[in-house]
């Protein structure tokens, strides 16, 4: 019989939530095995932006004031580690096209909890379509595919990272919780839109939304700064764009359709005029893990507290996922309790009677 190995955790599935867990938890001296079928995820997908304002009334993100430096010094901390940056400073252009756009963003810019992320209104001088221009702050994206990569490899050197399709029928409890010949003291599940196929996870709400994405090659004067309207342009250098992304809550699935390159190509010929004509160098799709009311999906099942979750992070991921890295590691490390906002404890009552929630 092979010899088993004890570990602390258990993290199945590596995507950006996955992964900062697995690093978190490494870092505060747990052993950790990250389980993952290798499969592209919507993380290597994601263009990974950071936009505090958002939506057609420009609302401010709720808790941004804490999220916005946590996630900033985590990438800047990881950056440290593997000598190269991952989150990417920029500032963001928000097209306005109607006068009730504009009233909207005097409104914001009048407040005082929104002057840290707005700038002021432009006019346009250039363009008829457009009644003027608002400048974002604090706007950037993270290099969350070269920061997989490295993670991947740090955890592979350390022998922290198995690739293997993780069938739930595979899982031991008795006589102790077991995985292969791992024997974790918990269970982390961090797999996406997937956990709707988890059967103890499965009775959580998520509402998954696939988003396409284009990348094309130009050879337009487009300032380096992000441009949105609704739908975002991302310049990533050596005269290229991303665009996306369009967002579908009926075909969940990771192939991409020409019904999206059309509606995205549109978008980007509004964004700047001359894309159209661009010449399209990959299209890409995947399936963020939204929830039914926006928020995280974490915390422990109701009857069996070796089994965790750690999901839900939606299109905010590398917004959201560092803070609540370390809100989840000091509830598992330390016994802190976690957010009730994030915490799956508020679903327990419709599922399981008998438990007793907040």
């Amino acid at each position: 019989m092979a010899e088993t190995k004890p570990v602390d955790f258990l993290i199945v599935g590596f995507g950006l939530a996955g992964g900062l867990l697995a690093w978190e938890l490494i870092r505060r001296g747990c052993r950790v095995i990250v389980a993952d079928d290798g499969k592209i995820s919507a993380s290597q997908v994601a263009a990974g932006l950071i936009n505090p304002v958002t939506g057609q009334r420009f609302v401010k993100t709720a808790e941004i004031d804490h999220l916005l430096p946590a996630a900033r010094a985590y990438y800047a901390d990881l950056a440290k580690v593997f000598t190269r940056p991952f989150y990417i400073e920029k500032p963001m252009q928000r097209q306005l096209r109607s006068e009730k756009e504009v009233m909207q963003c005097r409104k914001r810019l009048e407040a005082d909890d929104y002057r840290g992320y707005l700038g002021g209104i432009v006019a346009p001088s250039d363009r008829d379509d457009l009644v003027g221009y608002l400048e974002q702050k604090q706007t950037g994206y993270l290099l969350t595919q070269p920061l997989l990569v490295c993670l991947a490899d740090y955890f592979r050197a350390s022998s922290a990272y198995r690739q293997a399709q993780f069938d739930y029928r595979d899982l031991q409890f008795d006589p102790v919780l077991q995985w292969q010949e791992f024997c974790p003291r918990r269970i982390i599940f961090c797999e996406g839109f997937r956990a709707s196929d988890n059967p103890w996870f499965a009775w959580l709400p998520m509402r998954p939304a696939k988003g396409e994405i284009l990348t094309l090659e130009h050879a337009l004067p487009i300032p380096d700064r992000l441009f949105n309207d609704g739908r975002w342009l991302l310049p990533v250098g050596s005269g290229r764009v991303r665009l996306g992304a369009t967002f579908d809550r009926d075909r969940i699935d990771s192939r991409t359709t020409e019904q999206a390159k059309t509606e995205l190509i549109a978008a980007g010929e509004r964004l700047f005029p001359g894309l159209k004509d661009a010449r399209l160098i990959a299209h890409a799709a995947g399936v963020r893990p939204c929830t039914e009311d926006r928020q995280p999906l974490i915390g422990k099942h109701p009857q069996l507290a070796q089994l965790n979750i750690f999901n839900g992070f939606g299109a905010k991921g590398s917004l959201m996922i560092p803070w609540y890295c370390r809100r989840f590691a000091d509830y598992l490390l330390k016994g802190d309790t976690l957010p009730l906002s994030c915490d799956i404890k508020r679903y327990e009552r419709t599922h399981f009677p008998g438990c007793q929630s907040p």
